[in-house]
């Protein structure tokens, strides 16, 4: 009995123990799946405040941009109320404005100008030091002589530039002088293109209202007529305010009440026929003027036709006398039109319902002249076919024979022309960009790759917008032209051809280049400046090409430059190495390594010495910091081009290095007949390091 007793406790206690554990397991799981949910509520909790803010934060970002675009509302319309106020305070336009005064750049001669410094013989005192004293000053006297000599040619090619520039001022001037002349003889051609000229050319207006005119002068009454397009409607923004609405996310435009937006409307306008009016009274400097009649017009449908038509919204005819007595600046140009002027405006502009006109251009019975407007096609918009047969007449008004090519297999040449100028001339090839964004680098590669694969001696890239620095960096020292819109519009006006760019008056500048010739316009290559800036010495030109050079391994390496004619280096003066960080006239310089780069070199290669075909750059294990090492770890070499403001036009592979070399070619640039600048990959290496690589360059090495 207490045998069998004792054995039903351990059981019983054993049945304990296992309920006890249960428990506790049980106990276990339900804290942590309490665990789990307070964590899981946390975790909703914070992502629901996370949701909040950024809600909050999104609401806040809606909001502002609907304050910003109210605000850009308010601050049209306020430039559109306020147009004859500001304009009234711009300068007159006037002939001496015109006027250039006869000074050019001064002759800078930078570092040229400063002689090369002789060694001091106290320094040398020993018998080999005399002798590296000796060396030392031939060495300088020779330096000084070459910057002497190019100081001189430097000189005469300012001088040469300097009166070309005096020469043009005068020629200018000349011609002001010649338009005064007419002005005081009251010639009505001279008085309607300077008074054309007077309101094309003011400051005063926006830049998005039209500037359209036409005019005729009657010399007897001293009367000038012409006729210059209003803004439309649409000039008055339709929307009043935009509010953000949480509930649909989105903006919604309050629109302008109508009634209001026709007042600003009706109020723009004679802003715009009194400013005219201003404008000419203010540029009479000579007294044409006795009075002055304008017609204030919209090129839109006419209602009554559905044609469309020039629909005169507002004319006036104004006297000195009554214009003299006006202070435009505190009037309401309503009022004074109407009242004042006794001019007429049209009661409903918003609905096109046009006003009997004053006497037009048209029925003074003389010559009509016209600047702006839509008369000249827009580039933009012109068929691309009609764009490219407008490059080739482009072309052929300049002496060129060009033909257009096939569309369907042209090779990416869409103009092909022929210069017969025996020297300068060739087969030019044209492409053409109708852009509206800036033309990548790549489209100028790729130009580069069509002239070359061609056998062409020079290519023409045209568009109708603009480069940035990168191709005009990579069209330098290259046979290749940068036509941009601006250029273009200049070059079809000088001879003789229509083009604008938008609503714009598209003049603009000279084409840009990277070589030299006959091209699409008047060349300058990405060194220069503007035609009318003074040639600068190659150091103070922003024309530096950067080299920079890279490397996998641990091998210390110095990388080098020699200037060279064929294989020999023109001087010891031209080995730019640690010792030596540029040459003599700074056309090739070391300079700081940038990003992924260890050595790094600015050349200037339209610079180079005329003498000077080739480029070489080494690469040479240091000896004093690994004295042991070969170029066996140097690999995967590469050169970076760069144009000046470290903008990358391209890499180039180089060779790599062998075991038991210590310096080796990587590479040359080589100078081609025609100017161009070839890279051509090296791979010579020698065991003696550095020196002998230099001596068989010709460097004297000690």
């Amino acid at each position: 009995m207490s045998r069998s007793n004792g054995l039903i406790g351990i059981w019983a206690e054993t049945k304990r123990q296992q309920q006890r554990q249960r428990e506790l397991e049980h106990r276990r799981q339900v804290q942590e799946q309490r665990e789990w949910e307070r964590q899981q509520r946390a975790r909703e909790r914070e992502a629901a405040r996370l949701d909040r803010e950024q809600r909050a934060a999104y609401r806040r970002r809606q909001e502002a941009e609907a304050r910003q675009r109210t605000e850009e509302l308010e601050a049209r319309v306020a430039e559109l109320t306020g147009l004859l106020a500001a304009g009234c305070r711009e300068p007159a336009f006037s002939t001496r404005a015109l006027a250039r005064p006869e000074e050019v750049e001064p002759f800078q001669p930078g570092h040229l100008g400063q002689p090369v410094p002789m060694p001091d013989p106290n320094l040398y005192r020993s018998f080999r030091g005399r002798q590296q004293y000796e060396r030392d000053w031939a060495a300088a006297q020779s330096a000084e002589a070459q910057r002497q000599q190019q100081l001189a040619a430097y000189r005469a090619q300012y001088d040469q530039w300097a009166a070309g520039q005096r020469e043009e001022i005068r020629r200018h001037n000349a011609g002001i002088g010649a338009l005064v002349a007419a002005l005081r003889e009251r010639d009505p051609d001279a008085v309607v293109d300077y008074f054309s000229g007077a309101l094309y050319s003011s400051t005063a207006w926006p830049e998005d209202l039209p500037r359209q005119v036409s005019a005729a002068y009657d010399p007897a009454a001293r009367q000038l007529f012409l006729t210059w397009e209003l803004p439309g409607y649409d000039v008055v923004p339709e929307a009043k305010a935009v509010r953000y609405m949480p509930t649909a996310d989105e903006h919604r435009e309050t629109a302008r009440p109508a009634a209001q937006r026709r007042a600003v409307y009706r109020d723009v306008l004679a802003q715009c026929v009194l400013l005219v009016v201003r404008d000419l009274f203010a540029a009479d400097e000579f007294g044409a003027l006795d009075s002055v009649a304008v017609n204030g017009f919209v090129d839109d449908h006419d209602p009554v036709t559905g044609r469309r038509a020039r629909l005169v919204l507002a004319s006036v005819a104004v006297t000195r006398a009554a214009f003299d007595g006006l202070h435009l600046e505190q009037v309401s140009a309503v009022d004074c039109l109407v009242e004042g002027l006794g001019g007429q405006l049209s009661a409903r502009p918003e609905q096109r319902a046009a006003v009997r006109p004053v006497r037009t251009p048209d029925e003074v019975g003389r010559g009509v002249v016209s600047h702006g407007g839509g008369d000249d096609p827009d580039l933009y918009e012109m068929d691309p076919v009609e764009f490219e047969a407008l490059v080739a007449q482009l072309f052929r008004a300049r002496g060129m024979r060009a033909v257009m090519t096939s569309r369907s297999n042209d090779g990416g040449v869409d103009v092909e022309a022929l210069d017969p100028d025996p020297i300068s001339g060739g087969r030019i090839i044209v492409q053409v960009k109708r852009y509206r964004k800036t033309v990548p680098p790549t489209a100028v590669r790729d130009l580069y790759g069509t002239v070359q694969g061609a056998g062409a001696n020079k290519g023409v890239l045209v568009t109708t917008s603009g480069f940035g620095p990168g191709s005009y960096a990579f069209a330098e020292g290259k046979p290749l032209t940068l036509v941009s819109g601006e250029e273009l519009v200049e070059l079809l006006g000088q001879h003789g051809l229509r083009g604008r760019l938008g609503g714009g008056d598209g003049t603009g500048g000279t084409a840009r280049t990277g070589g030299t010739g006959t091209g699409a316009g008047t060349a300058r290559t990405a060194a220069t400046t503007a035609t009318a800036a003074a040639p600068q010495p190659a150091e103070d030109r922003g024309g530096y090409s950067v080299l920079g050079m890279a490397w996998s391994g641990s091998v210390a390496v110095d990388v080098c430059a020699l200037v060279c004619e064929g294989t020999r280096v023109l001087g010891d003066e031209h080995f730019v190495f640690f010792n030596n960080p540029r040459t003599p006239d700074g056309t090739v310089r070391a300079v700081p390594a940038s990003g992924a780069d260890r050595a790094a070199l600015e050349v200037a290669f339209d610079a180079l010495p005329t003498t000077a075909d080739r480029l070489v750059l080494v690469a040479a294990v240091d000896p004093e910091l690994d004295p042991h090492a070969d170029l066996s770890g140097f690999t995967d070499a590469r050169i970076r081009l760069a144009d000046a403001s470290g903008t990358e036009l391209g890499q180039l592979e180089v060779s790599e290095g062998r075991p038991g070399e210590t310096a080796l070619v990587l590479g040359s640039f080589r100078r081609r007949a025609n100017g161009d600048w070839d890279f051509v990959l090296g791979g010579q290496g020698y065991p003696g390091g550095l020196e002998e690589l230099v001596r068989a360059y010709g460097v004297d090495v000690e």
